[in-house]
């Protein structure tokens, strides 16, 4: 049994580069860029009319208003948003314009209609203080040409939509998806649309990790095998040489028809470990496969080659084998616990620590690392977390009372309220 440092890590250093692809742009908010996006032309790209109003030369009004002059401009045309710039022929007039217009020639301030009055063609300022340059958005101000906009492995989000179609990326790189399959495993499981007997129960835990992985935009295929131990070999077989990532849900304990870990062994899994010093999920199995891709043709950006079955050159994968224990809380802590940081990790992603301050005292006897459930809240700008009750690693509907995960060490009984502790997020807070 080894420690949740050092399985995390274990894990971290099975993470894969499942290489890149073009996608439109409009259909990758959650993916990871996989690219720089650099400015094509300065932002804006021109003297930009930030409000409805007047253009002025700020050297006449101002010398107007020294003189106890009449501040009245003839207006001489209209610049529209996404028209032609045109020019103000005479100082001494002014031009109306439009939010997102072109700033005309030989103006250089902007007043909004609230401050003119305007009739029979001439526009009268109603106020006496207005600052040279106001209401324009100077050309370049956002950014010059070339300027870096959005680094690479930038999880994209709508802002970053915007930028993308401000640049004109209607096709941008992003991070390959791994190929997942989800697998459920026990004689005692239905269908979730199915009349459980008196000695079964309805699948949950494989939607569950579906939804988990959705929430990373991974698309996932599901199954569920039962406790057949040659089938399960044959089932199994099949999915190591089709999918880069299996979820297993169950069957890695030490039950009589736990047979995972004996299947995986004859099918020439590699088993890095098995057993977590923590609860719950303690009965984790990690390891990876060695198998042939049959369904690509390529070098990918990790110098693996893959070809195609056909060609006699062929090259050694590796699949990636999660076997979470099968109570519903266990699944759920191991995958974010695991699955999330080796996934981040495979797409480039760095992931921030996330720590919560404890409401009361806790006690936890065990040498384990302890996953607490917790609710979560603000008090003074400081993110807490309250303990909840649950009735151990078999109640799921304990999950819809919390909010997070706090990771309480090991090497301690006693867990202060006023301490700080890193958490395991499952909801935006």
């Amino acid at each position: 049994m080894i420690s949740v440092k050092e399985a995390l890590q274990t894990v971290l250093n099975s993470a894969q580069d499942f290489g890149v692809e073009k996608i439109p742009f409009i259909k990758s908010v959650g993916r990871i860029l996989k690219e720089d996006i650099k400015a094509d032309r300065d932002f804006p790209p021109f003297n930009r009319v930030s409000m409805d109003g007047i253009a002025i030369d700020f050297k006449e009004f101002s010398s107007r208003l020294r003189s106890n002059r009449h501040l009245q401009f003839k207006i001489e045309g209209i610049q529209a948003a996404g028209s032609e710039q045109i020019t103000l022929l005479n100082p001494e007039n002014c031009i109306e314009v439009m939010t997102g217009a072109v700033l005309p020639n030989n103006c250089d301030t902007v007043i909004r209609y609230e401050d003119v009055e305007i009739k029979n063609g001439i526009a009268t300022i109603t106020i006496d203080v207005i600052n040279d340059g106001q209401n324009i958005h100077i050309k370049g101000k956002d950014g010059k040409v070339g300027d870096l906009l959005i680094l690479q492995n930038t999880i994209i989000s709508a802002a970053e939509i915007g930028v993308l179609a401000t640049v004109g990326k209607s096709t941008i790189k992003v991070a390959k998806q791994p190929k997942v399959m989800i697998v459920s495993t026990g004689d005692e499981l239905v269908g979730v649309d199915e009349t459980p007997l008196a000695h079964q129960i309805r699948r949950s835990n494989v939607f569950t990790l579906v939804s988990l992985l959705e929430k990373l935009h991974i698309p996932s295929e599901t199954a569920h095998l039962t406790d057949d131990k040659p089938m399960l070999r044959e089932k199994i077989r099949t999915y190591l040489s089709t999918y880069d990532v299996l979820l297993f849900s169950g069957a890695v304990s030490k039950g009589k028809f736990d047979f995972l870990p004996e299947v995986f062994e004859e099918l020439g899994v590699e088993k890095l470990f098995h057993k977590v010093a923590q609860r719950p999920g303690k009965p984790f199995w990690f390891g990876r496969a060695a198998t042939l891709s049959i369904e690509q043709n390529a070098v990918g950006k990790n110098g693996l080659k893959y070809t195609d079955k056909r060609t006699e050159n062929k090259y050694q994968k590796k699949t990636i084998v999660f076997g979470f224990p099968g109570n519903p809380i266990s699944t759920f802590v191991n995958c974010l616990a695991y699955f999330y940081p080796w996934y981040y990790k495979s797409v480039g992603v760095d992931q921030q620590e996330e720590n919560a301050i404890l409401t009361e005292d806790v006690s936890f006897k065990p040498n384990l690392e302890y996953f607490l459930q917790v609710q979560l809240s603000y008090r003074f700008g400081h993110l807490i977390a309250t303990p909840i009750k649950g009735n151990g690693s078999g109640d799921l509907a304990s999950l819809i009372n919390a909010d997070a995960f706090i990771q309480l060490p090991a090497d301690q009984i006693e867990f202060k309220k006023g301490e700080v502790f890193p958490i395991v997020n499952y909801r935006s807070f």
